[in-house]
């Protein structure tokens, strides 16, 4: 039997971490080991047209099923382009391993062809960043990487010259064990003693949801029925606490709604569960505020701490619910739960006016539709911007569908990458990416990835012709905007004559048809709406600290905007509240 090379026993170590695909764009020095996966059949290999869709997809690959995925560039320029979607994984803490290929290693330091320093390029948005320099160093190294990107939750990047991939790899080593999951971790008894006490003492709890809920919803719920909690959200937390939950009171931020942002600041006691809410001015600063997190850097970095408690929130929360006193006192909750579904009804009346007939197209329609039509398991993939708007006040969680985005690193054109490697993991699953004409069209090359591997993700392009919510941005800060227009072809041609389904819609009464005939397709499938330029959004508060310096300024010229079957949510919670 023919000795392994490097690339061989590199792909070897993946396939045993798990690893199903490597994303990636073929180059010189990635040859090794791109021939490596071919002759395994433990991996495939899947050829993108951009490598920065590579690292999106891996990274939503490894959202969908919290599982290690890799993604793979040639030298230089070639893993260069990855940056941008790895940035993406490491801040949605997605398990990504990255491998950058490099120059010949006899080179390194001399200014050579495509020469870049990918150990020190990557190092910001990773965890570990490392360059193989001998064939006995990989084993090891590699190994490292993926433990640091599973156990810490991120990115991992090693750098491996193409001629060291090539060479002879040492006798076998030994199969260290790999990390491929993490463990939960419970606080110490001091931490829940003191959180305890301080629930105990509080009249007015509110508990403020985040994406480290994943996995608690039933925690939660018990826990907010014990102390007559309402219960907030952050985007990245909708899709894991909004569905059943008789407390909900809606999101805060700049894409929020609903009483959340009352509830947060006219409590006793806030308490932060698995959330790194980055906008700190939504967070109020003279009521008690206590965090739970698995990762410590996250506590207090967003608000001042009167309690930082490091643990996962379903294990914190199975320590505090039989410790905790049963509040009887509904006051709070129901004085919250009213305000909720006031201020939904407030918005609803633009949305539910002649929109059936409005041309262009209001968006808020399109969401609507679409999420009412959609499998209730679908997998949304959102792109930045007004999108993630219509996503957030739209599309309905029902703890089965999942809802992804770029929602912390905000980058363009995350939404049709995504969708390509949340479809990967099954090919069965309905996915619907919601792309904006802006984010499609800056990567609009691997729409073709649809078609080459016949994937059955549906676009549905929200198609405004412009780059809205910079124009919005532009327009609160006193701006006219400017450098903001779309002169946009019909993308349903194009969609066409890259040989996959595609419909324009121009009319209304034109979307349900066309949507219901794009998810009957087998195939990949456009849907090209033209939308209301001018149907922009606000949060429920905001001021001009909130908006300075941030790219979702979303707002003082809005449209109540609406917010889908969230109202009707809202109408049934009432049913709790007692009446006089």
């Amino acid at each position: 039997m023919a000795k392994q090379n490097v690339a061989e026993q590199f792909v070897d170590i993946l396939v045993r971490a798990g690893v199903e695909r490597l994303y990636g764009v073929v180059g010189d020095s990635l040859n090794p080991v791109v021939d490596a996966v071919r002759r395994n059949s433990g991996i495939d290999w899947v050829h993108v047209r951009h490598e920065e869709t590579a690292a999106f997809a891996a990274g939503a690959e490894a959202q969908i099923t919290g599982k290690l995925t890799a993604c793979a560039g040639s030298c230089g320029p070639g893993n260069l382009h990855l940056i941008n979607g790895l940035y993406d994984a490491h801040r949605s803490m997605a398990p990504v391993l990255a491998l950058a290929s490099h120059i010949p290693s006899s080179e390194i330091g001399l200014g050579y062809f495509q020469e870049t320093h990918p150990d020190q390029l990557f190092r910001e948005c990773s965890h570990y960043s490392e360059l193989i320099s001998s064939p006995k160093q990989m084993p090891r190294l590699l190994q490292t990487a993926i433990q640091h990107a599973v156990g810490r939750s991120g990115v991992s990047v090693v750098s491996l010259p193409g001629d060291i991939a090539d060479q002879p790899a040492p006798d076998k080593p030994v199969e260290t064990a790999l990390v491929t999951s993490r463990p939960t971790v419970r606080p110490g008894d001091t931490e829940i003693d003191r959180l305890v006490r301080m629930i105990d003492a509080a009249d007015k709890v509110t508990l403020f949801c985040g994406s480290g809920t994943a996995g608690a919803h039933a925690e939660v719920m018990e826990f907010a029925e014990k102390i007559k909690s309402p219960v907030g959200h952050a985007l990245r937390g909708k899709e894991w606490i909004q569905y059943d939950n008789p407390f909900d009171v809606g999101m805060s931020g700049l894409l929020g709604y609903g009483a959340a942002y009352e509830a947060t600041h006219e409590c006793d006691l806030l308490i932060l569960l698995g959330t790194d809410f980055p906008y700190n001015a939504f967070l109020p600063h003279d009521v008690k505020i206590a965090q739970v997190d698995v990762r410590p850097e996250h506590l207090g970095r967003r608000s001042k701490l009167d309690l930082a408690v490091w643990g996962d929130v379903r294990e914190t929360l199975r320590c505090l619910i039989p410790r905790v006193r049963t509040k009887e006192n509904r006051r709070f909750l129901d004085k919250m739960l009213k305000k909720h579904a006031d201020a939904l009804e407030g918005v609803v009346k633009a949305y539910t006016r002649k929109v059936e007939k409005h041309i262009p197209i209001h968006p808020e329609y399109v969401a609507a539709v679409l999420d009412e039509l959609a499998d209730d398991d679908a997998v949304f993939t959102v792109d930045t911007g007004m999108c993630n708007v219509w996503a957030a006040r739209y599309i309905t969680p029902n703890g089965r569908r999942r809802v992804i985005g770029s929602f912390s690193h905000g980058s363009m054109a995350n939404a049709l990458p995504m969708a390509i490697g949340a479809q990967f993991t099954d090919r069965r699953r309905q996915v619907v990416s919601m792309s904006g004409d802006g984010g499609f069209s800056m990567l609009m090359g691997d729409f073709l990835t649809l078609v080459q591997n016949d994937l059955p993700v549906k676009v549905v392009l929200f198609n405004n012709s412009s780059l809205s919510m910079v124009e919005l941005e532009m327009l609160v800060a006193g701006l006219p905007s400017y450098g903001t227009e779309n002169r946009n072809p019909d993308f349903a041609a194009v969609a066409e004559a890259c040989g996959a389904y595609g419909v324009r819609v121009e009319k209304p009464k034109q979307l349900a048809g066309a949507l219901k005939d794009a998810f009957k397709h087998k195939g990949p499938a456009l849907v090209d709406i033209v939308t209301d330029p001018n149907a922009l959004s606000i949060p429920p508060r905001i001021s001009a600290e909130m908006v300075t310096g941030f790219a979702l300024s979303a707002s003082k010229i809005v449209l109540d905007g609406g917010v889908g079957r969230m109202l009707q949510m809202a109408r049934s919670n009432l049913r709790n509240v007692p009446r006089p």
